[in-house]
């Protein structure tokens, strides 16, 4: 970690308590270097989670944090912002957390375009509470509920984001963690919903069920299966087969929520005098 970093962390909870191999902890790291470098008012700044693995990461971190009920931590945040809305407000969430339990809160919060900016941490599976497949879990994948290969359809997080009305989202990884400090960055300076897919790795609950091998070729698998926006234009379908794209996967600023609420309470008040 970047000494300059530490006053950004508790550091007396480190280390942290994820297994060994796990992303988790570099996708903390990376949401730390992108606060430090884009110059926030660390006093103004609140960090909200849900349930699971990935809500355990604000308990490591120098903020006031909020950690919340399963899937509720963007309708938590959403009254934080609406209640305050200069502070900053990040939301630390996972594949099952978000889309499952938290799915409706998740559309809402995107259509919205409340000024949220949401790291959702995404390591295929329900690690924490017991193995299970979770709305992110690709198909044909095992997990403890499904032992022989899950049969449903997983979430395009990012395409269901843009489709909900987010006006920025992005993808980066475990891997390509300076991607993703860049992509986090660009978050924060969006006014309205962003949304910023962490892919990580999961070797015990996912990995170890799946034959994956170790922590370090499942990492080896997200630097393989990536692929950065800008290179797949020059691709053809075939190339880009069993990829995934990484970066800035949509931009497009438009009103937020909260500057619109302030404009409507402004006019009502001006209209009772």
């Amino acid at each position: 970690m970047r000494p300059d970093l530490h006053h950004l962390f508790r550091m007396d909870k480190l280390p942290h308590i994820w297994c060994p191999g796990c992303g988790h902890g570099i996708i903390t790291r990376a949401i730390g270097e992108a606060i430090a470098d884009s110059d926030i008012d660390l006093e103004q700044t609140v960090i909200v989670s849900g349930i699971g693995c990935s809500s355990r990461a604000p308990g490591y971190m120098n903020f006031d944090t909020l950690h919340t009920l399963h899937g509720r931590a963007l309708a938590f945040a959403t009254g934080v912002k609406l209640s305050n809305p200069q502070l900053n407000v990040f939301v630390l969430t996972g594949d099952g957390d978000a889309t499952a339990i938290g799915g409706n809160h998740f559309i809402h919060a995107a259509r919205r375009n409340i000024n949220l900016n949401v790291i959702l941490f995404n390591n295929n599976i329900y690690g924490m509470t017991g193995g299970q497949y979770s709305p992110l879990t690709p198909t044909g994948k095992m997990a403890t509920t499904s032992p022989y290969g899950n049969l449903e359809n997983n979430f395009d997080i990012p395409v269901l984001a843009i489709a909900s009305g987010a006006s920025y989202v992005a993808r980066g990884t475990a891997f390509h963690d300076k991607l993703l400090v860049d992509c986090i960055k660009e978050g924060i300076k969006n006014k309205g919903f962003s949304l910023i897919e962490a892919m990580s790795m999961c070797p015990t609950s996912y990995g170890r069920r799946n034959k994956m091998g170790t922590a370090a070729d499942m990492l080896n698998d997200l630097k393989t299966s990536a692929v950065n926006i800008n290179v797949a234009k020059k691709l053809t379908p075939e190339k880009l087969e069993g990829k995934f794209l990484i970066g800035t996967l949509h931009h497009k600023p438009y009103r937020e929520f909260t500057e619109e609420y302030d404009k409507l309470i402004d006019r009502l008040r001006k209209e009772g005098d």
